[in-house]
């Protein structure tokens, strides 16, 4: 007998055998709650509910409030709706493929071009198997024999992967006689899914879900354009590599062909940000350029090589650091905390920075400040700054795309980029690579290597840099006059090793450990790329060093 204490000092006796739902029914706790358990936690140990009770200890349930919670609730509503797709549909193939307007967007291919009525037909079907509240069974095979369930299903995209990996035996689910693979948990059984959505999107589905943490409600439906095209864009350039997922890329860098892949997608981004100098040349009214985007995009990089590209169209390009038009500490605002807000647009000088780039526009002769982090103020020291002929000023910062930051400057002199890591690889149909996952990996590569900072400081703060995001950049980002995607197909093949080397460290006393564990098992999927092989001016390099761009 197992002893499990609860959290409301309540403690139950479990049997030898007994699983973590056996605890939920014998506690009645989902009778208590309002946010549906998906996991449990004994000790530390974050375990399935379908895992077997191994030691007394204290008992703390999972819900969607926990991102891992979140994560085992949409991964188990993924596996529901391609298995209620390939119950009405059984030769569609289903590809989950991206995040937007809070979902998960994806394609149904079929014979039929999908329609709206197909998608509730789907839904419904999706609805009766949460009601019958099915098991889900998690099964650890040989690989030899996934390999053989997989074809019979004729995913080759899965047999690719797992004949990339080069392991023994691999853990699948099965759901009412439907086998699948995914990494990461999932709830015990499909009645947990209490609410979700499901509406034709574009060329495909969106998959809606509760975001919030707090409730079960579904959350406003936003529309995107300008994101969906740069999501296409990816997609095309990820058809003409011929590489939609990682066992393709497995593949290339097996066969020792990965070096001419890496040169095409490094010229189809330099392509990209020619294209996007010589828009901004085609308008002669433009002086201001704003380059905005979440953390770890590669901002600082593309910032240069756009001002090559605009100096070859005949621009006198120069850059203006947003640090230096800081208020002083002592005035700058607070956070719902109470702690200084550094990434509050009020903690810019608002008023001077539009009264120099008025000047600097007109052609006058302007003082720049410099901030003194030390001193937590401005200061002067006579360095100045006039536009020469052709002149055009590149502006990087969180805050570019929005308008409060350049309220004086006319529209048509301004040119909003908007630029972002968006992953146009998937691990294979039904397991996408998250933007924020990659955008993460490079943090914590560049933050161990040009900062000092280990992974557990970098995956600590990550919250909070999320926050900000969301708050300051994400709900502009459809202001820009374009947007430009830093992702490199076969950035994570280079990357793992760096990562891997911080990701490892983490003990599992610490707080970010099972994030920690997340990330290690979803960099295992590549293979290992040389750095040698990546060019000294890719955007790249600003997260492993080596860049012309900077002194190492």
């Amino acid at each position: 007998m197992f002893k499990i204490k609860l959290k409301n000092h309540n403690s139950l006796e479990m049997n030898v055998g007994s699983i973590l739902n056996d605890i939920l029914i014998e506690s009645k706790l989902n009778d208590t709650v309002e946010l549906p358990i998906i996991l449990g936690e004994i000790n530390d140990d974050i375990l399935e509910l379908s895992e077997k009770v191994e030691c007394s200890g204290e008992f703390k349930p999972i819900d969607i409030s926990y991102d891992i919670g979140k994560r085992a609730y949409i991964r188990t509503l993924l596996f529901v709706l391609i298995k209620a797709t390939l119950d009405i549909f059984p030769k569609a193939r289903i590809t989950i493929e991206h995040s937007i307007s809070k979902g998960i967007f994806g394609e149904i291919k079929k014979d039929i071009t999908l329609s709206a009525d197909d998608l509730n037909a789907i839904k419904n079907r999706m609805k009766t198997i949460i009601e019958e509240d099915i098991i889900i069974e998690k099964l650890e095979v040989s690989t030899k024999e996934a390999i053989e369930i997989f074809s019979q299903y004729n995913m080759l995209d899965k047999v690719k992967l797992l004949e990339s990996l080069k392991i023994d035996r691999v853990k699948l689910y099965r759901l009412d006689g439907r086998y699948d693979y995914f990494y990461g948990p999932m709830a015990y059984s499909s009645g947990v899914l209490k609410s979700f959505d499901l509406i034709k999107y574009e060329s495909g589905f969106l998959l809606r879900y509760p975001t919030d943490g707090k409730s079960l409600n579904i959350p406003k439906l936003n529309h995107y354009p300008k994101l969906n095209r740069i999501f296409k864009e990816a997609e095309e350039w990820g058809n003409i590599m011929e590489i939609p997922d990682v066992g393709s890329l497995n593949k290339l860098v097996e066969e020792s062909k990965i070096a001419d892949m890496i040169r095409v997608n490094e010229g189809l981004q330099e392509k990209k940000i020619a294209y996007i100098a010589d828009k901004i040349c085609s308008n002669k009214d433009v002086q201001l350029v704003f380059i905005a985007g979440p953390s770890s995009s590669g901002k600082t990089t593309f910032t240069k090589r756009l001002a090559i590209q605009l100096m070859a169209n005949g621009k006198k390009p120069v850059q203006i650091s947003m640090d230096n038009y800081f208020v002083d500490r002592e005035v700058t605002p607070l956070d719902e905390n109470g702690q200084r807000d550094f990434e509050s647009i009020y903690a810019i000088d608002i008023e001077l920075f539009n009264n120099q780039l008025t000047q600097l526009i007109k052609g006058e002769n302007i003082e720049m400040p410099t901030y003194d982090f030390i001193l937590g103020t401005r200061v002067w020291k006579g360095e100045t700054l006039q536009l020469e002929k052709n002149g055009i000023i590149l502006i990087e910062g969180i805050h570019g795309l929005n308008e409060c930051l350049s309220k004086d400057i006319s529209q048509n002199q301004k040119f909003k980029i908007y630029i972002s890591c968006l992953t146009q690889l998937n691990i294979d149909d039904h397991n996408r690579i998250s933007t924020t996952d990659v955008r993460t990996v490079r943090r914590i590569v560049r933050d161990s290597i040009t900062r000092g900072y280990n992974a557990e400081r970098t995956l600590t703060m990550w919250p909070s840099v999320r926050r900000g995001e969301e708050k300051n950049i994400f709900v502009f980002q459809e202001e820009a006059d374009v947007m430009f995607n830093s992702n490199l197909i076969y950035e994570l093949c280079v990357l793992k090793k760096y990562a891997l080397k911080e990701l490892d460290i983490i003990t599992k006393e610490s707080p970010v450990y099972y994030e920690a564990k997340r990330l290690k098992s979803f960099l295992h999927f590549f293979e290992d790329v040389d750095e040698k092989l990546v060019p000294d001016d890719s955007l790249l390099r600003e997260f492993i060093g080596g860049s012309y761009f900077y002194e190492d």
